[in-house]
């Protein structure tokens, strides 16, 4: 976006000015205060291989650079979903301890509040007590959200109708310890005219004809880095993408540079993933077995959907690309203020690729049916051409099809806890502590080690209480030493998920999992198998009773029960 948004638009209360701060002798920062800077840069529903540096055909040239000088994991583990996941990463809590275990509607049990419990405390809360100044920009999505009549709802969601605040200002993230905030408040948006987008606690009512949000998070992000650098305090940014979660929805123009991309099929880019992986040595000297194609009926040569799949791929392609863009411009300007080398940069997906069909929904709850100007938005339940992704006047996804094979190696998507939906991506990035760049980390983290490892970095400690009121104990397991190199150990025994019924349990290299609630136990060797092929269930009953146990120890522990009804 324009110099203009952030004087006009956003409103920031600071000068826009594009000039360095003053610097000392070594080129660092003249500031009093030398602890590091922390960003955090999430993106939504990313594939596993979907960036050039796990194997992708997408451009990605500035997250490859970051991968290049800093640490790549594979076993960097979510929650499985969006809010669970952002709840869990903000808290340091698994998602139900944080009060929201499914999504963001109140389903009247205490691990299912779907807002952040009050024995819950964020990490912006602590590390601006700490002394650090906050920022966040970007997808919010861990406010209470109500299901309304569509009477009201749809006007609403299409900018034709002002209902006042999108939830409860006082679980707004500048409630939550963030000094500045301009994002969306709920999960889903028009990418080029938002939904619930709020400046600090202020509704943001419109937005310029060339809107794009992922260049506005982007952009806020190099505004924000900008101010912070004037200061001595360190700074923490949270930069919360969108992209690529549906709506399929880019500017043309970038879409235009995948066109032909996708012409050859799910196999053919599935395979090429996976070769690429083994060239980069992602999985060291053996790569797991590639899982089989969850389709086999279908054939891409006898489907009649190619022109439909292959666009929705390119969209998809085109939001990812346009996404390491705006990450380029963040980097650019924490190069220019002095701040790069001192910055610890961390970028991971919130859960696996979607497999979801949006169309199949129509409008309703977070979709419009029509924009401002009050043209219709299409659905299409059938891949018509006629409404090919990409415009704001159409709401699609890419789908089961497609999710499997960007989640190469591994089976299954969001919102399973198999491999495929829990396991991201996770890029690390810091100058002055990370020397062996370009490095592959095999070692098991989770979402939930974040906490523990940036209040190290603080110099400080997870409290007890916080605000007079007593806090949920907090799980995870610093990654400091992990991330500088000063250890190779596991940092965690065991780890443990839930969603809608999907649960496993991880003990070393053992992992405990089921589909659903209907489905039996099944026990994978991940060291042998990471891509959960061999059930070893009936070989080791033995085991597979004793892991079920303490899962629904566990499951009691984290207020997994009581089920909401």
């Amino acid at each position: 976006m324009s110099k203009w948004l952030w004087c006009s638009l956003i409103g920031l209360l600071f000068a826009c000015d594009t000039g360095n701060v003053d610097k000392s002798a070594d080129g660092t920062s003249a500031t009093a205060d030398d602890r590091p800077n922390i960003i955090v840069i999430m993106a939504d529903d990313l594939g596993f291989s979907d960036l050039g540096c796990y194997g992708g055909e997408i451009n990605t040239p500035n997250l490859d650079r970051l991968a290049g000088n800093g640490l790549r994991f594979t076993s960097f583990y979510n929650t499985a979903r969006c809010c669970p996941s952002r709840a869990a990463m903000l808290t340091g809590l698994y998602p139900h301890q944080a009060g929201i275990g499914r999504m963001t509607m109140d389903a009247g049990q205490p691990g299912y509040q779907g807002t952040l419990d009050q024995q819950a405390v964020t990490i912006a809360e602590l590390l601006k007590a700490a002394g650090y100044q906050t920022g966040m920009t970007g997808k919010w999505h861990v406010s209470p959200t109500e299901r309304l009549a569509p009477e009201k709802q749809l006007p609403w969601l299409a900018h034709q109708a002002d209902m006042g605040p999108f939830s409860d200002t006082a679980t707004y993230p500048a409630a939550r310890g963030f000094e500045k905030y301009y994002g969306n408040i709920w999960g889903v948006v028009d990418y080029f005219d938002p939904f619930s987008l709020v400046n600090g606690m202020e509704t943001v009512a419109s937005v310029p004809d060339d809107y794009y949000h992922t260049d506005a998070i982007g952009d806020t992000a190099v505004a924000y880095v900008e101010e912070f650098s004037r200061s001595e305090e360190p700074f923490f940014l949270y930069v919360a993408h969108c992209a690529p979660h549906w709506p399929l929805q880019a500017p043309e123009e970038e879409i235009e540079k995948y066109k032909d991309t996708y012409r050859d099929g799910w196999r053919a880019i599935r395979n090429a993933r996976y070769e690429n992986m083994k060239k980069l040595g992602l999985f060291g000297s053996e790569s797991p077995e590639l899982s089989p194609f969850m389709f086999p009926e279908l054939e891409w040569a006898n489907s009649p959907d190619t022109i439909w799949d292959a666009r929705a791929m390119a969209v998809h392609a085109a939001m990812v690309d346009r996404m390491d863009q705006s990450i380029g411009r963040l980097l650019d300007k924490l190069e220019a203020t002095g701040e790069l080398d001192n910055t610890l940069i961390l970028f991971f997906s919130d859960n696996g690729a979607s497999s979801e069909r949006p169309s199949r929904y129509g409008p309703g709850f977070d979709r419009a049916g029509s924009t401002r100007a009050g043209a219709e938005v299409f659905f299409p339940v059938e891949k018509e051409t006629e409404h090919l992704p990409g415009p704001q006047t159409v709401h699609s996804g890419i789908g089961p099809v497609w999710a499997n094979v960007i989640n190469a190696p591994f089976r299954f998507w969001k919102a399973k806890v198999y491999e495929g939906g829990i396991t991201s991506p996770f890029i690390a990035h810091w100058p002055r502590r990370i020397a062996n760049g370009g490095a592959v980390k095999s070692q098991t983290a989770h979402i939930i080690d974040l906490m523990p490892t940036f209040l190290e970095m603080a110099g400080t400690s997870y409290p007890e209480t916080f605000a007079g009121k007593t806090l949920t104990p907090a799980p995870g397991k610093s990654m400091l030493g992990l991330l500088a190199g000063d250890s190779e150990a596991e940092i965690h025994e065991q780890l443990f998920w839930e969603h809608f019924g999907s649960a496993a349990l991880r003990e070393g290299n053992m992992k405990l999992i089921r589909l659903d609630r209907k489905a039996d136990w099944e026990l994978y060797d991940l060291s042998k198998d990471r891509t959960e092929l061999h059930d070893l269930a009936k070989e080791q009953p033995d085991k597979t009773r004793a892991m079920a146990e303490k899962w629904e120890q566990l499951a009691q522990e984290f207020r997994v029960y009581p089920l909401p009804n």
